[in-house]
């Protein structure tokens, strides 16, 4: 098992969501959240930097069987892009899953995700 945290622009939510529907890909957590990486705008003011605004930016959570990785990420590259990419438009991590748990039923594993 795997979680796949993308973090992407919030105009792309939309085209991300219905495209992950599409692949059979539903269960997925969705948080606001603001930074910065290499779109950082460095101001000038008065002769001082001004340390670069916090920029909004979706949080996509979606835990996945093993075999779900790939194209849960090739559908989120596809479709949070803009254009042919530029700078802004996110990352992607997938990190090891080690237990999912479903509250209700008590499943464990890729059962419960």
């Amino acid at each position: 098992m795997k979680l796949i945290t993308a973090i992407i622009q919030p105009d792309r939510l939309d085209h991300v969501r219905e495209a992950l529907i599409q692949a059979d890909i539903t269960r997925i957590t969705v948080s606001r959240v603001t930074g910065h990486g290499r779109q950082e705008d460095i101001e000038i003011y008065r002769g001082q930097k001004i340390a670069p605004n916090l920029i909004p930016k979706i949080r996509l959570d979606i835990a996945v069987n093993d075999e779900f990785v790939d194209i849960t990420v090739d559908t989120i590259i596809e479709t949070a892009r803009h254009g042919v990419g530029e700078v802004g438009d996110g990352k992607i991590f997938i990190t090891p899953l080690e237990e999912c748990i479903r509250i209700r039923t008590r499943e464990k594993g890729g059962k419960a995700i």
